[in-house]
Formats: C-alpha cells, structure tokens, sequence
C-alpha cells in the first residue's frame, strides 16, 4: 500500500510539473492561440493583484508592530549676537592734488634749465629761465624814468606845502609820478612770468622740455612735479550709500601691487549727486610715510557704511522664500532629551549681507535653535531628529 502511493505521488509530481510546463508563458506564447494568450495574462494579473494585496498587509502589520519612529535627521546651530561691520567693496585709484604738469606763462626761448630729475625741490623755488626779449632794459628805463617823476613829485610836494607854486603843478607831478610807478611794476610783473618757479614743495619726476627750445604760454610741458605726502584716493559711490558714506567712516585700502593693506578713513564726501551714473564722489586719505604709494595706482577699497553691535547672523543657506516673497526658517522646537524635536517654520526680516552672511533683524531671537542641513527638506510640524549638535556652534 505504501508503496502504491509512493507511485501515486510521484505521477502527481510528473502531472502537475507537466502541466506547469504546457501552461507556462513561453508555451502559451507559442501556440499562437488568441483565447489562451488572454487567460494566461488574465491568470497574471490575478496573481499579481493577490501579490500586492499581501505585501499591503504585511507593511501595515510591520508598522503597528515597529515601535522606533521614523524622523528625518538634522544638523542645527544656535543663533547669538554678534557685532555686525558691513562694508561697501569698491575700487578707485590713488592720485594727489600735489602732481602737476608745469607750462610756462611767457613765450620765448627757454634760455635756462636749472632743475634735474629726480631733484627735491621747495614751493618758490627757480626752475627755469625764459628770455625776457628785451624787458629788462625797457624795465631800466621806466625806472630811470620813475625815478626822475618821483623827484619832481616830493619837491612840488614840498613847495605846495609852503604854498609856493600852483596846485594843478603838483596835482601834475604827483599823477606822472604815480603813472610811471604802475609802468613799472606792470612790466616787474611781466618779467616775472618769465621764471619759472616751483608751485609747492616737491620731486621734479620728469623734464619735458630741454633748454633752447622755443616755448608757448599756457602750451608747452616743461617739467612735472609730484608731492608724495598728501595722497589720497577718489572713488565714486552709488547714491544709495549717501546716507552712510560720510566724512571720518573707517575704510580699509588694500593696494594688490605692494601686498600693502592701509587702515585709513574717509576726508571728504560730496554733497552732489552725478546725474549721469547717480554716483558721488568720496576722497579717501592714504598715509605715505614711506613714498612707496604713487599716483595711479589700483586700489581695493572697503568701507565701513554699517554697524550693530547686536547683530544675528545666519548663513544665506538655510533662507527658504514662500510664493509671497516672505523668507522663512526652521526652527526646532520642544527638542527632548534625545534630540528628537519638531520642525516650525518662522518668517524673518533679514537687513544686510556680507558674503554669505545675513542679518535678521526680525523675528528671530538669541538662542534659537536653527536647522543648517536638512533644512530644505523638512515640513512644518515634522518631527525631526538632531544629530552631531553642539550647543553654540554657529559653523
């Protein structure tokens, strides 16, 4: 008997893997048969709606088992006052008002060049000599002449005192007297022009023009003159900082070519407005004690336009904007002692940045707890879970 359905079993074996065999899609795909392609795929898609109807249940019943909460993980810092120095980042060019092309104010032959490069000099001090072209000897006689008036004029002075001789005789002397006088210093005056003197102290950095050469006032560059002591830089500045760019705000220059970095402020800041670019004009003081500053050189420049000193600063990362334009944060509140807390939302008002820092200035109080990483994907009331957190740590 045993051994009957030991047999029996086996057959069944043979039947159904036969069966299965003649039933599976390869077979079914070969029998070009419409009817039972349909109730093959028809058989599929029961056992795969079967299939899914088990997972579903199995999944409910892990989660009514599963007793640890699934929550996002976090990285927060804690927001703190801060002093806040906002600067203004521009760029301008370093000059002097001590730098000047001299020309001459007499034309004529440039009979004298009495300065070299490289040579100090002082404010009045001869440079150079223009030929006169004869005024020095017209100048002799108008003074033998003057001389001769003034003779004339003191003794009719004294006779008109003693009441001798007629008034219109001293009135007569006194007016040549004092015509030759204004001849004279008129042509002093002229003659003057023809030396060429220094306008301030200074370096002569450059000779022009060589001695012989003809020269035209007002025209002809004869030599430049450079003061290195009272440098400065003029930057334009947007209008919108008209307000905060003013006399005595710290500024930093710093000049790339030298690897030098100047703490200086600023001397002057102009109360016009340009209409064509809606900038002004600001003057920043370089000190020079060393001479190496020159004219023209590129400078950096910072300028100190805001202060706080209870500033909270957080990075530009962790604002989200709404659809209405507002600027959010997370924040984590009521966090237990596991880290585990929840997510809110708060709107800020933020004031300015200094690279990738911000100012709140609303709505946002010291010691909050704001989410860093994870920030972009958490939701307001999620749960969340703080890990690696280190309490003031603003990094």
């Amino acid at each position: 008997m045993k051994n009957i359905y030991s047999l029996f079993f086996i057959t069944f074996l043979l039947v159904s893997c036969s069966g299965e065999k003649k039933n599976s899609v390869e077979n079914v795909l070969e029998s070009n048969n419409l009817e039972t392609i349909r109730e093959k795929r028809g058989e599929l898609v029961n056992e795969q709606q079967s299939i899914s109807n088990s997972i579903k249940l199995l999944d409910e019943k892990i989660k009514s088992l599963d007793t640890t909460k699934q929550v996002p993980l976090i990285t927060t810092f804690t927001a703190k006052t801060e002093k806040f120095e906002h600067v203004l980042e521009l760029q301008g060019n370093v000059t002097t008002k001590n730098l000047l092309v001299i020309t001459p104010e007499y034309n004529g032959i440039l009979t004298q060049v009495y300065v070299k490069e490289g040579q100090k000099v002082n404010k009045g001090q001869l440079l150079a000599k223009i030929d006169d072209g004869g005024l020095s000897q017209q100048l002799a006689q108008l003074k033998i002449q003057s001389d001769l008036a003034k003779t004339t004029y003191e003794r009719q002075k004294r006779l008109w005192e003693q009441n001798i001789g007629s008034e219109i005789q001293f009135l007569q002397a006194k007016s040549t007297f004092e015509s030759q006088q204004e001849a004279v210093n008129q042509l002093q005056q002229q003659i003057a022009k023809t030396n060429v003197k220094a306008p301030f102290s200074g370096t002569i950095d450059d000779v022009i023009t060589e001695q012989g050469s003809v020269v035209a006032a007002g025209q002809t560059p004869l030599m430049r003159i450079v003061n290195l002591d009272d440098m400065y830089i003029e930057v334009e500045v947007p209008e919108s900082y008209v307000s905060n760019v003013v006399k005595g705000k710290s500024v930093e220059v710093e000049l790339p070519v030298l690897g030098k970095t100047i703490a200086t402020k600023i001397r002057q800041a102009s109360d016009v407005i340009n209409p064509a670019n809606r900038t002004f004009k600001a003057e920043i003081e370089v000190p020079n004690k060393d001479k190496d500053i020159k004219p023209n050189l590129t400078a950096r420049l910072k300028i100190n336009d805001y202060t706080s000193e209870n500033a909270i600063l957080i990075p530009q990362s962790v604002i989200s904007e709404n659809s209405e334009g507002e600027q959010y944060v997370y924040i984590v509140a009521d966090k237990n002692a596991e880290g585990i807390g929840t997510a809110k939302r708060v709107i800020i008002k933020t004031g300015k940045t200094q690279g990738d820092i911000i100012e709140v200035v609303k709505n946002l109080e010291e010691g909050t707890e704001i989410i860093k990483e994870g920030a972009r994907s958490v939701k307001d009331g999620q749960s969340v879970e703080v890990i690696n957190y280190k309490e003031g740590d603003n990094d």
